[in-house]
């Protein structure tokens, strides 16, 4: 589940956990999700990427067993709940994973992260890899500009990396050439481009 929201840059709570397995479509390849489980209550459809359909093979694997089992579950992400102190477990929604997402973050060394971290790491994810703004924005359910430049924030890597990537362009070499020579005529200096 958080390696969903890591991929897709999906809200958890609202656009994640109650997914349903009439959402998802492997011949077709993707996901969709209905207008009234996003925040700008608008459908969208996302195509599968190659680890969000090996997630989505290994959900599909967990439930065919508790469907064998005789237990209908319509939920993508679900948990056995006994009913009742001790009774017989039966598959329900997972609607929040407080305690879960504290002991991760304390076992990652990142503890005080929220789950709401993942959108700006998949949005962040996408640019860096190349994939248009426009795209990711659609990606990620953003109608607004604002609301996706809040999200595709500059760090000091980014910022390194820039320059990097200048490295050499003011004197007009890529990196490992060597910088023109300079010829002298009529007493002023100039540069062999």
């Amino acid at each position: 589940m958080i390696q969903f929201a890591y991929i897709t840059g999906w809200r958890i709570a609202s656009e994640v956990l109650p997914l349903e397995w009439r959402q998802i479509d492997f011949k077709a390849g993707e996901i969709r999700l209905d207008p009234e489980t996003t925040k700008n209550r608008a459908g969208r459809v996302f195509p599968m990427t190659d680890d969000l359909r090996t997630l989505l093979k290994a959900q599909e694997a967990a439930r065919s067993t508790v469907l064998q089992a005789g237990h209908l579950c319509p939920w993508v992400f679900w948990r056995m709940v006994a009913k009742g102190r001790r009774g017989p477990k039966q598959p329900k929604a997972i609607i929040a994973f407080t305690k879960a997402w504290k002991v991760a973050c304390i076992g990652a060394g990142c503890p005080g992260r929220i789950p709401h971290d993942f959108r700006r790491t998949a949005i962040r994810n996408m640019v860096r890899r190349g994939v248009p703004e426009r795209v990711a924005m659609q990606l990620a359910g953003h109608k607004t500009r604002s609301v996706f430049d809040r999200y595709n924030i500059v760090s000091e890597g980014d910022l390194r990396t820039a320059a990097r990537q200048l490295g050499g362009l003011m004197a007009g070499t890529i990196q490992g050439q060597s910088a023109p020579a300079a010829v002298t005529t009529g007493g002023t200096t100039s540069e062999i481009a």
